[in-house]
């Protein structure tokens, strides 16, 4: 209805682009602080030392193979078997620390996804960040896809990449000198003259590798902005389907079926394209890396054939180079065999990282606007002086500049449609800073906000009554004579039951549990935003009465249409709307980080 409407209007941000340095720096900062670093970097040493280890196995593994194939060449048994020993011997000790390898990457993706998302969790809860974010433009859309799946997604992907690079850099550092040596004895003769190339194998496998990772990245490069697209997309889609199930009555009354299937089938195709569009993209990629390891099959003996037909190395000799050259350059094809999972990780680091960003951005957005300042009144009263709380749209204010509201008071603040009443009630709660002015509190005192909907966390009904109460629990005969006067005591048998409430209760429902709630808790400040509106009749004297009763000498503030019963708030106020005052402009932030603030989003 249009009187329950605040205003909103899209503002768009100046954007300025998040680095690939800003994102693993804000990702740092979590793990730095994170309760789990400990065991994060115990495990990150002693996968080093396996890696270490293993390093070490593979290097005697190469030298095995020179006596090995030379008994093979010399028919010689007795030495055959006598290698088969030692492979086994070796071989042994690699899967021991095959196996320890596999336990600590798996350690290491559950601590680090504990540790991404108890911050990001962290972040978002704190005080009044969650509500700006979700005025914030696309970055506060579908959080809970960053903080679940994103974040675990990139834990995987941070655990695999990166012990896969360590494990190559220490494959590459052990077997570089290995090959090194080997190609010492590399001579080439043609036409009667003999060239030696120093480390010629280690030259040869650096340039085959290097040209394969160019031509890689250059192939499959696009991957990061595809990925990134595609789970936003997925996004999109995951959260229509959560809005139809939370709906399917009121579809199923519209007969909307037919619509919400349109929506679905809509949001799945652009889910299907960003799938093709990547899809594309791998098979341009597979053309490079495939065909780069098909030649990689006998890109070793070729190189070194040249001097293995001149006869200066042996049958064994060979195959040792051709083992050290493979080390060598499976460490250096690393990026090639990785090239998609890499762009993934980039896509999702980016998704993480600029949420984690947002967070921490919607505390000191707009340095270039004003705000309104906030005191506290040693008298006990709330003042408003000269406020005016600004949207993009204008400001929204008291028709009177100076304000007092003494302690024990009952006031009815109106305002003609879209004149910003929700808006104003946020201000009081600190919830919008932007604007001008002064809200003097009363000191001492703690002021309880009720919305349109009161929030019902899930869990029982004595946890939900008891929600943020700061007293005792109430006893039962409370709880059951509050749930009276509003006309639910068919609720007093499931205080011990848990449910969705918010699912289980109509909105008229919910809201009388709120007041009952008020009733047990007895607050001293209440500051009511158009919760009151949709009673009437009966339920607004049922509701008027407990008032009356539970909270004697508070301080009520009711900000609505004013349909109310004069002698319950005998003071009224008048919220009115400036549109010709200076509205909110755009703000520089990181791309992907926030928007500056838009006014309070429209209600259908």
């Amino acid at each position: 209805m249009a009187d329950q409407l605040d205003n909103q209007a899209t503002v768009q941000p100046v954007a300025v682009a998040s680095s690939l340095r800003d994102q693993v720096a804000t990702i740092k900062q979590a793990l730095v602080v994170s309760p789990v670093r400990r065991w994060l970097l115990w495990t990150s040493v002693g996968i080093m030392a396996v890696i270490v280890a293993t390093s070490i196995g593979q290097v005697l593994l190469n030298r095995w193979n020179q006596p090995f194939y030379d008994a093979l060449a010399r028919r010689d048994m007795a030495a055959f078997l006598h290698q088969l020993l030692v492979f086994a011997m070796i071989a042994g000790g690699l899967l021991v620390l095959n196996i320890g390898q596999t336990w600590l990457n798996q350690m290491i993706r559950l601590k680090l996804r504990e540790a991404l998302t108890l911050d990001l969790i962290d972040q978002w809860m704190r005080p009044a960040r969650a509500f700006r974010l979700a005025n914030a433009g696309a970055i506060g859309v579908n959080p809970d896809q960053r903080m679940q799946q994103d974040a675990a997604h990139l834990s995987d992907l941070s655990t695999d990449l990166g012990v896969g690079l360590l494990q190559s850099l220490i494959l590459l550092v052990s077997f570089v000198g290995v090959l090194w040596e080997l190609s010492s004895g590399f001579v080439f003769h043609v036409n009667g003259w003999s060239l030696a190339i120093p480390g010629y194998m280690v030259w040869a496998a650096f340039l085959y590798a290097g040209t394969a990772s160019w031509l890689s990245w250059l192939v499959g490069r696009p991957l990061i902005s595809l990925n990134s697209d595609r789970y936003t997309r997925e996004a999109e889609l995951r959260s229509s389907m959560v809005r139809v199930n939370e709906n399917v009555d009121a579809i199923a009354l519209y007969h909307g079926e037919d619509d919400a299937r349109r929506r679905l089938e809509l949001d799945l195709g652009t889910v299907l394209g960003a799938m093709r569009r990547i899809y594309t993209a791998q098979i341009n990629l597979s053309w490079v890396t495939d065909t780069y390891g098909w030649i990689t099959v006998v890109a070793p003996i070729l190189v070194a054939s040249p001097v293995y037909f001149s006869g200066d190395i042996s049958f064994g000799g060979l195959m040792m180079a051709v083992g050290a050259f493979n080390q060598v350059h499976s460490s250096l094809r690393w990026f090639i065999n990785n090239i998609g999972s890499i762009a993934d990780w980039r896509a999702t680091l980016m998704r993480v990282a600029d949420f984690r960003i947002a967070l921490n951005e919607t505390d000191v957005l707009h340095d270039t606007e004003k705000r309104i300042t906030f005191d506290q009144n040693a008298n006990g009263s709330l003042t408003f002086e000269k406020l005016e709380v600004a949207s993009p749209e204008g400001c929204t204010k008291l028709s009177d500049e100076h304000v007092e509201i003494r302690p024990g008071e009952r006031v009815m603040i109106t305002g003609e449609p879209g004149a910003g009443k929700t808006l104003f009630f946020r201000a009081i709660a600190g919830l919008w800073p932007w604007g001008g002015g002064k809200i003097g509190l009363p000191a001492g005192e703690t002021l309880i906000f009720v919305p349109r909907v009161p929030y019902l966390p899930a869990g029982t009904l004595r946890e939900v009554l008891n929600h943020a109460n700061g007293h005792a629990p109430a006893s039962d005969a409370d709880i059951s004579a509050v749930l009276a006067e509003v006309g639910l005591e068919r609720l007093s048998s499931s205080l011990d039951r848990v449910g969705r409430w918010d699912h289980e209760l109509g909105d008229d429902e919910q809201r009388l549990l709120g007041v009952a709630r008020l009733a047990l808790r007895q607050p001293k400040w209440v500051i009511i935003d158009e919760a009151m509106d949709a009673f009437d009749g009966p339920a607004l004297r049922r509701v008027l009465a407990m008032l009356e009763k539970h909270l004697t000498g508070a301080t009520i503030i009711n900000i609505g249409r004013g349909q109310h019963n004069n002698q319950f708030f005998p003071r009224g106020l008048t919220i009115v709307k400036d549109s010709a005052a200076p509205a909110l402009k755009p703000a520089r932030v990181r791309a992907g980080a926030i928007d500056p603030p838009p006014a309070v989003r429209r209600k259908k």
